[in-house]
């Protein structure tokens, strides 16, 4: 392997960090590299052409008072596949937060488990307080990495391959402060990026599509009845799917500056069914929970077919047991929310919403073949997880026709990122390509990129490319064929 150091970093963190989110697979970094020559057990197939990039919270500055994982900065990791050889970069997303706190030398700003009053600066997002740290979620849309925030901030520009820096999307300043959530969508067959913002303020949800070429197209209010937390979407071809999920901020909290989380068990799940292009919403009411990611979404005669991981418990209450961080981070623990793979059917004709588990395993985390977006598929590539933790130890793959399921589990103390499928040329099924993982391995101190095969997943990797150094844990991951 060879390597070249791009860039070092001061961390303020505390030298015998015992922070559960700050040590062990989510110990941050303080480097930033650029790799190539990497050393490869078996072989890179030389049909796996493009760059699987990752979003890890990463942080430098330590907090207030309370950290919580969301709150670090963020770092993508690029690693590019081109005719049997792979070259990697990681840089940090040098967000106007970051930068503004490394010139001050200490935090700006509140955290997700911290008051407001602690912000010393105003800062981006639905509770304009918090650091538009851009370190949940990255995808490529007209040649360029979007790093993203999931309380809806900037749009950060990098090259995928490179992650040089590109400035921010400039028509996210036409939003009127808004910002873009993360989890803006990517249809692969119309180049289209769907995308939505929410806010504190009336009418409290928006739609839109940026064009092929980066441009803004069309954006449209969806009137909620007050200020909601959606965290993702979903589109079919015709279509854009919304949420109004019972779980958003006490609205008599937060007249007084306090957001605080609660579980509304008596009210409806609601989706907003919008035509792509803008058109009337249609409503539709289904069981109450909270859904963190849909898998997948498209159109069966006059239905929508919704898929997407149903919490049985969104609001799980504390065990006479908890310890502090046990409470603080128990709203993480995919075992204590009981996610499972769940299908919503709405009937455009009748106004009906039908709905069942697809598994009782729990797991979350989807991604799919992206050719597949908005249209009926097959398999989805799922994380599950330590119960007790934010913290991945291996991969199923799901066949959501047959409900088999093939589980990659992982050694003790290896853990991985969110998996990314990326498809063989000329492909003749939806599974005919690779799945591809980093992990975090905490026992030998190092992290590698795995490469699958999606029709044999079972039978281990076919090529582990080693990384120049152990990264840290996190959240998002998109598969781009963009080489060079």
């Amino acid at each position: 392997m060879k390597t070249q150091v791009h860039q070092r970093f001061v961390s303020d963190l505390p030298a015998d960090d015992d922070h559960p989110y700050r040590t062990g697979a989510w110990r941050p970094q303080t480097t930033e590299w650029d790799a190539w020559e990497l050393d490869v057990k078996g072989e890179i197939p030389h049909d796996l052409n493009g760059t699987y990039l990752r979003n890890t919270e990463n942080p430098l500055i330590a907090n207030k008072q309370t950290y919580h994982p969301f709150d670090g900065d963020g770092m993508l990791h690029s690693m590019t596949f081109n005719d049997g050889a792979a070259r990697y970069a990681n840089r940090f997303v040098r967000t106007d937060g970051l930068q503004e706190e490394l010139r001050a030398g200490h935090s700006l700003y509140a955290g997700i488990a911290e008051p407001p009053a602690l912000a010393e600066r105003p800062g981006w997002g639905a509770r304009a307080f918090m650091k538009d740290a851009a370190s949940t979620d990255v995808v490529v849309h007209a040649g360029k990495a979007l790093a993203s925030f999931y309380q809806c901030g900037e749009l950060y520009r990098l090259d995928p391959v490179t992650l040089a820096e590109d400035g921010k999307v400039p028509w996210v300043g036409e939003l009127g402060g808004w910002g873009v959530s993360a989890h803006p969508k990517i249809d692969e067959n119309t180049g289209e990026m769907l995308f939505f913002s929410y806010s504190k303020e009336s009418p409290f949800l928006r739609y839109g599509i940026a064009a092929p070429d980066g441009s803004l197209a069309y954006t449209q209010d969806i009137e909620l009845p007050g200020p909601r937390l959606p965290h993702d979407m979903a589109f079919t071809d015709n279509y854009a799917i919304l949420n109004d999920c019972p779980l958003f901020w006490n609205p008599e909290l937060l007249k007084k500056g306090v957001h605080a989380n609660k579980f509304y068990r008596d009210m409806p799940t609601r989706f907003a069914i919008v035509p792509r292009h803008g058109g009337d919403v249609r409503w539709f009411e289904a069981d109450p929970t909270f859904v963190l990611h849909w898998t997948n979404a498209y159109e069966d005669g006059d239905e929508v077919v919704l898929d997407g991981f149903f919490q049985e418990d969104p609001s799980p209450a504390s065990r006479p047991d908890d310890t502090p961080n046990d409470r603080l981070f128990r709203f993480l623990d995919l075992y204590r929310m009981r996610t499972k793979a769940h299908r919503w059917r709405f009937n455009l004709r009748t106004g009906r919403t039908t709905e069942h588990h697809l598994s009782d395993r729990i797991m979350e985390f989807p991604t799919i073949n992206g050719r597949f977006g908005g249209k009926p598929y097959r398999y989805s590539y799922n994380a599950v997880s330590k119960p007790g933790w934010f913290l991945f130890n291996g991969l199923v793959k799901h066949d959501v026709v047959t409900g088999v399921e093939e589980l990659v589990p992982l050694d003790d103390g290896v853990f991985c990122s969110e998996a990314v499928f990326a498809p063989r040329p000329n492909a003749t099924a939806e599974d005919d390509g690779y799945v591809l993982t980093f992990t975090m391995d905490t026992n030998a101190d190092r992290s590698d990129c795995l490469v699958f095969d999606a029709q044999s997943m079972a039978a281990g990797p076919i090529a582990t490319v080693a990384m120049p150094e152990r990264i840290a844990s996190g959240t998002h991951a998109f598969w781009a064929a963009t080489t060079r």
